[in-house]
């Protein structure tokens, strides 16, 4: 019993490797942008607060308003900003409950993934969608009105669509720390 579970545990680590490698393409690697401190630091602040004006942006880094405009523009130009965008809170437009719902599929075809990437990515009630290695191959961060919004997505997503094997949904209690905020670190120089 102890050697089949061993096998059994060695044998699914294998299937997630293979999982990660046949869909690991090394020419889609991004090489990271050499950024000194001062892009660092631009970037810390506007991850805060993308709207601060760009002379209090300045005196917060130590840098002039015409440098600071040059920097971002160039971190935007190479993709390090990839967009500016609002927070709203989900609660004052009347969608308070978040769900994420964890998604095994029937059969990982590249075109029947493909599909399901483009019906989820297209759901404006799917905040976050990753396909992911492990038991599952989806997880998704839903926000809704209420469990029966919630019941008709899962009819519309998960039980008309015959690759979906199973999915499990996890009903979050309280928002203890949402963002997408990305830490930038400071370096030695």
């Amino acid at each position: 019993m102890i050697l089949r579970d061993t096998i059994n545990k060695v044998s699914k680590f294998g299937c997630i490797v293979q999982k990660y490698l046949s869909h690991h393409d090394p020419r889609h690697e991004i090489m990271a942008t050499q950024l000194d401190n001062f892009d660092r630091k631009l970037l810390m602040e506007v991850q805060r607060d993308a709207q601060i004006p760009q002379t209090e942006l300045g005196v917060r880094v130590n840098l002039s308003t015409a440098a600071v405009n040059r920097r971002l523009r160039r971190l935007a130009d190479e993709g390090v900003i990839d967009r500016y965008s609002a927070i709203v809170a989900p609660e004052k437009v009347d969608y308070p409950l978040t769900i994420v719902a964890n998604v095994e599929v029937e059969s990982e075809q590249i075109d029947l993934l493909d599909a399901m990437k483009r019906t989820f990515a297209q759901c404006p009630q799917i905040q976050q969608c990753y396909y992911v290695a492990g038991e599952w191959d989806f997880v998704l961060v839903m926000t809704v009105r209420n469990m029966d919004q919630y019941t008709e997505l899962t009819r519309q997503l998960f039980f008309s669509n015959n690759n979906v094997k199973r999915f499990k949904t996890l009903v979050s209690m309280s928002r203890v720390k949402v963002g997408l905020g990305v830490p930038v670190d400071i370096v030695d120089e």
